[in-house]
């Protein structure tokens, strides 16, 4: 995918930004964790802040995730060439000693990995809060201390349910760290996130409980976001079970996203509703199935965007990014290099989106 302007696309970031770019070794299968972890480095809001975290550790910190991710970030930020190759062998081996679903040799999930990674952080980060305040527990009905992790990823969405015979409307609100969103063939990221607050008909067997008429209604639904968080990550379900196959398949699906995003599934009274994002990473799946292939990541550092695999970066033009759309057709298409985790970052303009 770098193509034969690679070299020329990768002098072009280094001189237009300050970033230092650099690859990250793969311990056996670990693509799914380098793609992530890149995509999480040139998160501009994330980084200065896990920078700031390595920079108070002190000396006899006690080793977790965290502190272990902190000090690679710190260690690529570091570095006096501006580019090259480091080996992330101390996270790797953290991350396999806390949690066993990634100590097999086996092709993993990127986007369970990620989730894994950023609720661990948040955890550690309420857990240090909680020996600041000397062990001692909150107040009855006091909130969980709210993390950097969730000022930067975290969201709110409000599920709405109204009541076909009464009318009323109950509402119940829930955080997210990424939103999940149903693919269909040939369609946009645009049309996902509709059909994901789409109104839902609850009836039949799926009634639901009013408490104000006190048994069960027909009743519509829908999900709404009433918080946008700083940074969007959309995850887009290209892996489905097939009831029929009895199997996990990969959705080869052609699903087009922009460059600007505005989110339309909003609240009349979401935070950050009017924003506009600009696409900031995308993680690919590269193969035919769930359960083997490669993930690599294409990254915008500044003006110019990168592709990462594994150890190796290149510059890659941006026209590039659609190659990761997907296949018009679901079968014979020998493009298997698929757009998984979007990275979105908020940037506040009010322009049209480009779709």
């Amino acid at each position: 995918m770098g193509g034969n302007n690679s070299k020329l696309g990768l002098d072009k970031a280094l001189a237009e930004s300050k970033d230092n770019i650099y690859g990250l070794e793969n311990f056996g299968n670990t693509c799914y964790a380098n793609s992530v972890l890149q995509a999480l480095y040139f998160c501009q809001p994330f980084r200065e802040k896990i920078l700031q975290y390595a920079s108070q550790l002190p000396e006899d910190a006690e080793e977790n995730l965290l502190t272990c991710l902190a000090e690679l970030f710190a260690q690529i930020n570091s570095m006096k060439k501006r580019t090259g190759a480091v080996a992330p062998r101390k996270f790797v081996n953290r991350l396999k000693k806390d949690n066993e679903l990634f100590r097999s040799y086996q092709h993993q999930d990127a986007h369970e990995f990620l989730n894994y990674l950023l609720n661990q952080a948040c955890e550690l980060l309420e857990e240090e809060e909680k020996r600041k305040r000397g062990g001692a527990p909150l107040p009855p009905g006091s909130p969980s201390p709210r993390t950097w992790v969730h000022d930067i990823f975290q969201g709110k969405l409000v599920n709405e349910t109204r009541c076909l015979q009464c009318e009323t409307v109950t509402r119940r609100e829930e955080e997210f760290m990424d939103l999940s969103l149903e693919i269909d063939q040939n369609c946009s990221l645009t049309s996902c996130l509709r059909n994901f607050s789409a109104t839902e008909m609850l009836d039949k067997d799926d009634k639901f409980f009013c408490d104000h008429c006190c048994c069960l209604q027909e009743a519509q639904k829908r999900m709404l976001i009433k918080q946008v968080p700083t940074c969007l990550i959309l995850h887009l379900k290209r892996f489905k079970y097939m009831e029929m196959q009895g199997k996990m398949r990969k959705l080869m699906y052609r699903v087009v996203f922009p460059l600007e995003l505005k989110l339309s599934n909003t609240t009349a009274d979401a935070v950050g509703a009017d924003s506009m994002f600009s696409l900031a990473a995308v993680v690919v799946h590269v193969g035919s199935g769930p359960t083997h292939g490669h993930y690599v990541s294409l990254i915008k550092s500044h003006n110019t965007w990168l592709f990462f695999d594994d150890e190796s970066v290149a510059g890659i033009d941006e026209s590039q990014i659609q190659s990761t759309f997907g296949s018009t057709q679901e079968y014979g298409s020998n493009n298997t290099d698929h757009g998984y985790l979007l990275f979105f970052e908020r940037s506040g303009a009010k322009t049209s989106i480009v779709s």
